[in-house]
């Protein structure tokens, strides 16, 4: 078991366990590394697992001395003088093994949705560029700017301090880039009335374009909303309204490497980087046919229905393991014994 005995107040005291041998390798002075005693066999998997639950962190961190509030250090006799409650070997291994039974679900959940955002990529790659196209259709895709497939309308008003927990749908800048993807349905904010009346309503079709950003690479970045319930746009947010193409489809599109290029040329400033409704205007994009654009958007869609489903399961395995080690690593709940003839 590796812990981590310097460190910031929120990491000190971590802990992993060393599955394997790795002759090559060698620790810094800030990490302790920790094995049973040969009279003790104390299953080391268990022993991690302990340290790494809510109440075992917890006492661990509580050991860490130091003045500075950036660094925090674990003096070792304090570590050593530790009493925990441990279960017989026997127990402490089947624990360990339930527990690693549930690491290797979610393992394999990550894995595999990492697998289905790849192939969603590659798909997007070559769908929404025409190299491939779906079965039946033919149809000549033509080359257009933005401002050509609608009108631009800025976002204003909503600050941080306005948000509550209910009201008027609102979206502010900033959630575009950590709250959403190519799309959203739903809201993760809202303001009161007086506040709405102030900023940019939007409509279900509208895109959503991040009119500030902390990098080129990752200014202008796309949202199409396409919630029923009318909403608000706060300030720093370019919206695109036009009813000539999928929503989905166009926002998916200016997200793609190709036309994120064009917007990080587009992007002025160098601490924070802006992009205005005229340089998104200018931004060329090559479009099929309305309805090749609504099959690619039910591809999309389907992808995404299947990788949320596979984060879902991923979250309750997460849940799940939480909840193991809450119960089994306290001695709430005890495994049952396996019985021999």
């Amino acid at each position: 078991m590796l812990v981590s005995r310097m460190n910031t107040p929120m990491l000190v005291g971590d802990v992993c366990y060393v599955a394997d041998d790795y002759y090559d390798l060698f620790l810094p002075d800030r990490l302790w590394l920790a094995r049973p005693r040969r009279e003790s066999h104390t299953d080391m998997r268990w022993l991690t697992y302990f340290f790494s639950s809510e109440i075992g962190s917890r006492e661990l961190r509580s050991l860490a001395t130091g003045t500075s509030g950036s660094m925090k250090n674990i003096p070792k006799d304090r570590v050593l003088k530790l009493e925990v409650d441990v279960p017989s070997v026997q127990e402490q291994h089947a624990i360990a093994d339930v527990l690693s039974d549930t690491d290797n679900l979610i393992a394999a959940l990550e894995r595999l949705i990492a697998k289905k955002e790849a192939i969603k990529q590659g798909m997007m790659q070559q769908l929404l560029t025409g190299r491939a196209r779906l079965p039946g259709f033919t149809g000549e895709w033509r080359t257009t700017r933005l401002s050509e497939l609608g009108v631009f309308l800025k976002g204003r008003g909503v600050k941080r301090d306005d948000v509550r927990p209910t009201g008027v749908p609102c979206i502010r800048y900033g959630e575009l880039y950590t709250d959403f993807k190519d799309y959203t349905a739903t809201v993760r904010s809202f303001v009161n009335t007086e506040v709405a009346d102030t900023a940019l309503p939007i409509i279900s079709g509208d895109l959503l374009f991040a009119g500030s950003g902390e990098t080129r690479d990752e200014i202008g970045k796309c949202v199409a909303y396409i919630g029923q319930p009318a909403a608000v746009a706060g300030g720093d947010i370019v919206v695109l309204r036009g009813n000539s193409f999928n929503p989905i489809y166009l926002a998916t599109l200016t997200n793609m490497p190709s036309v994120a290029n064009q917007k990080a040329c587009a992007g002025q400033g160098d601490a924070v980087v802006h992009i205005s409704s005229h340089a998104l205007g200018s931004l060329t994009v090559k479009l099929p046919p309305r309805a090749e654009q609504n099959a690619i958007v039910e591809v999309v869609q389907d992808c995404d229905q299947e990788i949320e489903a596979l984060r879902t399961g991923l979250s309750k395995a997460r849940a799940l393991k939480a909840g193991m080690m809450q119960e089994l690593l306290t001695g709430r709940t005890r495994l049952l014994a396996k019985v021999t003839s």
